[in-house]
């Protein structure tokens, strides 16, 4: 398939073809009033000519295009804001500049692992070459939509959800959003090159598990979460415990053996680990009886 590119066209101001056309409508006018019966049919024709001559003025509005065809041959773009004139045979299709958002809907999908995952994203674009999107595609639209979810796809399926179920694996969807972002901007501008459609941001904004798997998952999410915090307590009551022996020998008053410091350090770890607060018990009798 051959490959289209754009031309850059600037026709002629259509302010003194408008100013002719007027005169020649004023002619033609003239021309029935005054001519004989047996002419006024050429009038008639005069009048019909200056109707189609009205088809070749056209206006281009700011960040809006045409695309010149004549007789199927492929003239040129306008790019250009003002009101011109070409010739009245021309099509001139409609082709907007302005930059476009593709809100993507939510796309149940395996992750590398095979996880069930749900995600989204919204593509910001553009056409940048008019004869692409006009002449190589059917409908640049619809292409651009049927891309973004195939794009998505592929980037979901290429990574796992998040770090916690591939250790092995430095991007996740879920932690590495950068770089997630610029490999689907990526993948998507050569998806979307032949269309000459430019992505100007893509990202993702729905990242979810899948609703079989979400209580599991959120389950497993909730055990880390309590493992890390559990991890961290004990961390700190250890070095509290170590605070407490090291200032009770510090001051030379009390002497604990071994076995003494042992059972005061498993009090005070329940203490300091302990969920519930601590219920005091008085020992009348003595630790080795």
């Amino acid at each position: 398939m051959s490959i289209s590119r754009e031309v850059r066209q600037t026709p002629s101001t259509g302010w003194l073809p408008l100013l002719l056309w007027f005169v020649a409508l004023g002619g033609v006018i003239a021309w029935f009033v005054a001519a004989p019966p047996l002419w006024k049919p050429l009038g008639a024709l005069g009048m019909i000519g200056l109707v189609i001559t009205l088809s070749g003025f056209f206006v281009v509005n700011p960040n809006q295009s045409r695309v010149l065809v004549l007789f199927g041959k492929y003239q040129g773009t306008v790019r250009d804001e003002g009101f011109f004139f070409v010739n009245p045979f021309m099509t001139k299709t409609k082709l907007s500049l302005r930059a476009h958002n593709l809100d993507g809907t939510v796309l149940k999908v395996n992750d590398l692992l095979g996880n069930p995952i749900e995600i989204s994203a919204v593509v910001v674009w553009r056409v940048a070459d008019t004869a692409r999107a006009a002449f190589d595609v059917e409908d640049y639209v619809q292409y651009v939509k049927v891309q973004s979810e195939a794009a998505v796809r592929s980037v979901a399926s290429g990574h796992p959800y998040d770090d916690a179920m591939h250790e092995s694996v430095a991007t996740t969807l879920r932690g590495s959003t950068d770089e997630v972002t610029e490999e689907l901007k990526v993948f998507l501008q050569q998806r979307l090159e032949e269309a000459g459609i430019e992505v100007v941001e893509a990202r993702i904004n729905h990242l979810a598990y899948a609703q079989e798997i979400a209580s599991a998952m959120l389950q497993r999410q909730q055990a880390g979460a309590i493992i890390a915090a559990r991890q961290k307590i004990v961390e700190g009551a250890v070095g509290m415990v170590e605070d407490a022996l090291n200032q009770i020998q510090k001051g030379g008053t009390i002497q604990l053996d071994d076995e003494r410091k042992a059972t005061l350090v498993g009090n005070l770890l329940v203490v300091l680990c302990g969920q519930a607060h601590a219920q005091p018990v008085i020992n009348a009798g003595s630790l080795y009886s």
